[in-house]
């Protein structure tokens, strides 16, 4: 056998050593099958430790990795600095769902805020969860009982750049109150203002908050009487802002305010969120086993005993993501047209 036959033989029997190796054959016997389905990992971002949504998205993941070989799809949780920061993780993919109050969601779809004139088109909703309300607390001493009567007092309205402030400037925008000119506005952040208040440092403070709340248990809990005021008027609000829904404040969580009935108020919602970069099963999985375990999601937390179906189709500030869509369409809760 000369050199090139040589060559030859040997080249065509270390090739056909490889193919065998990488599972070449085509033969009925030899086969390996079909590949198995590759497992997805897929992170929700939170919040704080210690805040609602730590333990939503806690839930969520328990849900859905009970259904791992189902789905092949595994959740993880991670706690995140809230809503802001969880939509830009999302648009980059650095996650791939977050928990986020509708009014950043809004922005941020809609090229406001922190977003100005850069609308975020690949943004989706999922579901929205709990409403976060716009609560006013006055001392009983301070003569408050409507948003009219925070004229010359002393109101914390929160810290520059929160949520909480924007909140509570549309509050009083309601009653023509001007922040700056009519009240006397403290600027702190609105866990802060339970010991302004009983301190008799200030008359009232806003909170957009998920009820119950330990720091509003803690202003109602002193010796300096409180009670919860009614944010009224607010139809044309609602109207100019749709992440804003009507809302009453649960009183019951607070037996010490002096409050005989409930007070109307407003309120953004907690929602889930995504992008279009997260393919439609992943979120189809999701949104499939909250609201097939419905009832065990509400019982998380206090801020859920209310909670409807309907109410989390509700609130909603970007389009729904497809994956969503399909599974609202199945459970007859969204029109299939």
């Amino acid at each position: 056998m000369n050199r090139v036959s040589l060559f030859n033989f040997f080249f065509v029997f270390t090739v056909s050593i490889i193919l065998t190796g990488c599972g070449g054959s085509n033969d009925s016997g030899n086969s390996a099958g079909p590949p198995s389905k590759k497992l997805v990992f897929a992170a929700i971002g939170t919040g704080g430790l210690t805040g609602v949504y730590y333990p939503t998205g806690g839930a969520i993941a328990e849900m859905v990795n009970k259904k791992q070989d189902v789905y092949n799809l595994k959740l993880k949780v991670e706690s995140t600095g809230g809503s802001t920061y969880n939509v830009n993780a999302v648009l980059r993919g650095d996650l791939d769902f977050g928990i986020a109050q509708s009014d950043i969601q809004y922005n941020a779809s809609n090229g406001f805020g922190d977003w100005q004139d850069k609308p975020q088109s690949e943004l989706r909703s999922v579901f929205s969860i709990h409403p976060e309300l716009v609560t006013l607390l006055a001392a009983d001493d301070a003569n408050i009982t409507t948003l009219a009567d925070l004229k010359g007092k002393s109101v914390n309205i929160g810290n520059p750049g929160s949520g909480n402030r924007r909140n509570a400037i549309d509050a009083l925008s309601t009653a023509n109150i001007t922040w700056d000119r009519d009240i006397k506005a403290e600027q702190v952040k609105a866990a802060e203002a339970p010991v302004l208040l009983q301190d008799q440092r200030i008359d009232a403070f806003f909170y957009t908050v998920g009820h119950p709340n330990g720091a509003i248990k803690e202003a109602t809990a002193g010796a300096r009487k409180v009670h919860f005021v009614a944010v009224t008027g607010i139809d044309a609000l609602l109207e100019k802002f749709p992440y804003y829904v009507a809302a009453e404040v649960p009183i019951s969580n607070y037996p010490k305010a002096t409050n005989a009935t409930a007070p109307m108020t407003f309120g953004v919602k907690a929602t889930l969120i995504t992008s279009t970069k997260v393919p439609d099963d992943v979120v189809y999985a999701v949104t499939k086993e909250v609201f097939e375990n419905f009832e065990k999601f509400k019982a998380l937390h206090p801020a859920y005993a209310v909670l409807t179906k309907a109410q989390m189709l509700q609130g909603l500030s970007a389009p729904l993501h497809a994956g969503a869509m399909k599974y609202f369409r199945e459970a007859g809760l969204l029109d299939s047209n």
